[in-house]
Parts: structure tokens; C-alpha cells; sequence
């Protein structure tokens, strides 16, 4: 068992799926680049991606990288680690955001459809985690956070449904088995599971008759905010979370209680 190292003082954060401008990983990399983090982003979108960076690097004054890559591509996402760490500080974090939803009805849905799915939010954390840890254990220091759902919990109900809800609930079960392999190594490993929360992932920006429905619910009355997720992403990212790891946290606004 390694004693986990402290953090350096010049760390950088790699975070998936952040280049959407209403997304919970847009919102997630610029409050870890005010909390003096260095941010890699990594996404599809290779001018979305630029730009998010250009922005981090302009209002925090923190070094920051904007990389396209998919994480379904394992060549693609090493080749984007490798480029990030000779650009930026030691990787410290990665936050797994990069997913896609998927509403079609069970008997309808396509094997294809199935596939992209796990792909994007399944196999992409794996392939992205799998790249950040080899960093991070030879530094005997990380924090990995990934984006479950509260789908995988209640088994759908929310605006996806089957892959989703089952890619979903492998990130729980994936993040629990790495915690314990890699945490006596000094990297935790974490999920998060938000309820509805205002981005574009649900079918396009929601309205308020759709916020209204989604909240029904919750007990505190509204849906959740990108700010609030990215809140408690930051916490967990944090060098005094380093006694939790193979946990899952619920932000759902007392929707469900798991």
C-alpha cells in the first residue's frame, strides 16, 4: 500500500465532455480553474474546445488546453493525454463528463443505437480513466470523478432510457471496482448521480413547463443547476477529500434517496 503523495502545487485537471456551453463539464472546468487548477478539455468539438480553454486561461489566468478527441476512440484519447501532459502541470484529476443520452422507447431501440451508448459513456470513461491512471498511480497521487445518473438508480424514469440507465449504472460499479484497486495506490476514485438539472443533455434547453414537470418530485422544489453539480465535483477533486473514494453521491434535490 503507497502512501498517497501530497498535491503539487502546479496540477492539472483533465475534464471530458466540457466544451457545450450549457453543460455540467463546461461549468465543472471553469470552477476548477478558480479553484488555481490547470484545465484540459476534452471533447468532439474542436473549436468549442479551443475556446473554452482561451476563456478559462483569459478570466483565471491559469494554464489551460483545449484537445478533440473522442473518448470511444482509445488512440484518439492517449494521443490527447499525451498531448496534455506535455502542454500542462502534472495530471492530478480527470472528471469523466463526456456522454450521450438516448430516449428511444426499449422495443424500438437499435443494437447500433445500444452500442453508441455505452461507447460515449461507458467505454469512454473506461479508456480515459485507464490513460489518467497510469499518471497518476507513478505519481502515487489523483482523483477521478465520473458523471453516473440518477436513471441508473431508478431504472430510467428521467428523459433517457435503457442504454443510458445501464451505462450508467457500469459507471457506479466501474468507479467502485477502480476505488479499490487503485485507491491503496493514492488515486480515489468517485461517481456522481444528478437528477434533472438545467442543461441541453434532455432534448435541447428546457423550457419552463418542462422544468416544472421535472420537478414535480423534488423535494426541494426545482431542478438542479450546472453550478451545484460542479460544486461537489470541485469538493471530491479537493487534496483533503483524499479519505473518500469508491463512493457515490447523489445531487438530485431529494428526488431519490439511495
Amino acid at each position: 500500500m503507497t502512501q498517497a503523495a501530497p498535491f503539487p502545487d502546479s496540477r492539472t485537471a483533465v475534464v471530458t465532455g466540457a466544451a457545450s456551453p450549457r453543460g455540467i463539464g463546461r461549468v465543472t472546468a471553469r470552477r476548477l480553474a478558480s479553484e488555481g487548477w490547470a484545465v484540459a478539455i476534452v471533447d468532439l468539438d474542436a473549436d468549442l474546445s479551443r475556446e473554452a480553454a482561451e476563456s478559462l486561461n483569459a478570466e483565471f489566468g491559469v494554464p489551460a488546453l483545449g484537445v478533440a478527441a473522442s473518448v470511444a476512440d482509445e488512440e484518439q484519447i492517449r494521443g490527447a493525454f499525451d498531448l496534455i501532459e506535455a502542454e500542462l502541470p502534472q495530471i492530478v484529476g480527470l472528471v469523466n463528463i463526456a456522454g450521450v443520452s438516448s430516449p428511444t422507447p426499449f422495443l424500438e431501440l437499435t443494437t447500433a443505437e445500444w452500442d453508441q451508448v455505452f461507447d460515449v459513456n461507458l467505454r469512454g470513461a473506461y479508456l480515459a480513466t485507464r490513460r489518467a491512471a497510469e499518471t497518476m498511480v507513478n505519481n502515487s497521487v489523483g482523483r477521478v470523478v465520473s458523471l453516473a445518473s440518477i436513471s441508473a438508480e431508478r431504472g430510467g424514469g428521467t428523459f433517457s432510457k435503457v442504454p443510458y440507465s445501464a451505462s450508467k449504472a457500469g459507471i457506479i460499479g466501474f468507479s467502485r471496482a477502480v476505488a479499490r484497486e487503485l485507491s491503496p495506490l493514492g488515486v480515489t476514485v468517485n461517481a456522481i448521480s444528478p437528477g434533472p438539472i438545467d442543461t441541453d443533455i434532455m432534448g435541447g434547453t428546457l423550457t419552463e413547463e418542462r422544468k416544472n414537470d421535472l420537478s414535480r418530485d423534488v423535494l426541494v422544489g426545482r431542478v438542479g443547476r450546472p453550478d451545484e453539480v460542479a460544486a461537489l465535483i470541485a469538493f471530491l477533486m479537493r487534496e483533503e477529500a483524499g479519505y473518500i473514494t469508491g463512493v457515490n453521491y447523489d445531487i438530485n434535490g431529494g428526488l431519490h434517496f439511495s
